[in-house]
């Protein structure tokens, strides 16, 4: 193997670990944020801009230190992933991540205080998933809950009096993340019918919650109609499936299926602020984050 075909192989490592098709899903999150602040794009983009790259270096950040952590463990249950496999270093991957965290910090101190701090909670609360949150049955989810949470709320920040109003919004990606974390749990080995049942439950309790947005803007209730019905089909199908036959393959279908959902989920709560053209521009993003999913690793 020469040179370049070695240089090109270690890149393509490396940007597995940031599982791109992921980072898609997460301009979605602070794109809704954004539309729940009534932030005109139109007028200044500088500051959406700041916080796209602050999302990418968040996230991108967060999931290579996932690796990191989890590299004894994937010596074993996931040889095949880029640290184990050898094509990516661990302490290249621990670089990697540093400045991934690094940029996200800092490109979020370019638009106010309150990003910054934002920023570093997402953070601050990625790394503890890392390193302690996902062997925690009931924290796992939570934790990881928060650092969706958070992100959307960097969004909204891009207004800094707007996060007052509209803070609950966190709620809705907490739930949801903590339903897709707490059956990812048993996408190796195969997962507890009762953890499908409440995974089921707090999905549920989304949905449920995107149709209380919507009334609430009772103006664009409609246009939000289609999006929840979107996201029904996407995410309650397969997991009905993994609750019913808990099976590794049918929890990672669903696991698989709700980390791309997320970008469905960021269009309604858009839509509920935005309308419905701004709910679709976000849905645009969906098809850009399956194709990347077909090169990259999701989970």
């Amino acid at each position: 193997m020469n040179t370049a075909t070695l240089n090109t192989n270690r890149f393509w490592a490396y940007l597995q670990l940031t599982r791109p098709a992921n980072i898609i899903t997460a301009w979605a999150d602070v794109l809704a944020g954004i539309a729940a602040s009534g932030f005109l794009i139109v007028g200044n983009p500088l500051p959406v801009a700041w916080l796209i790259l602050s999302t990418t270096g968040l996230y991108g950040g967060g999931v290579v230190f996932n690796d990191v952590f989890d590299a004894d463990l994937d010596a074993k249950e996931r040889p095949e992933r880029p640290i184990p496999s050898g094509r990516s270093s661990l302490r290249g991957a621990v670089v990697l991540g540093g400045i991934l965290l690094s940029i996200g910090v800092f490109a979020a101190a370019q638009v106010s205080w309150l990003s910054f701090c934002i920023a570093c909670g997402v953070a601050a609360a990625a790394l503890l998933y890392d390193a302690y949150g996902k062997h925690h049955t009931f924290f796992g989810p939570l934790n990881m809950g928060i650092c969706r949470g958070g992100n959307l709320l960097l969004g909204v920040s891009i207004l800094s009096p707007m996060l007052r109003e509209n803070w609950y919004l966190a709620l809705i990606p907490i739930t949801y993340i903590a339903a897709i974390t707490a059956i990812s749990q048993g996408e190796v080995h195969g997962g507890k019918r009762s953890t499908g049942v409440v995974a089921l439950i707090l999905m549920g309790m989304v949905i449920a919650g995107l149709l209380g947005l919507g009334l609430l803007n009772k103006s664009y209730f409609l246009a939000v109609l289609p999006f929840v019905i979107l996201l029904s089909w996407r995410v309650l199908l397969p997991f009905v499936q993994a609750v019913s036959q808990p099976s590794a393959e049918n929890i990672r279908t669903a696991v698989r299926s709700g980390v791309l959902s997320l970008i469905v989920l960021d269009a309604t709560v858009s839509c509920s602020f935005a309308g419905f053209s701004y709910g679709l521009l976000l849905l645009s993003l969906l098809p850009i984050s399956i194709m990347l999913a077909k090169l990259f690793s999701v989970t």
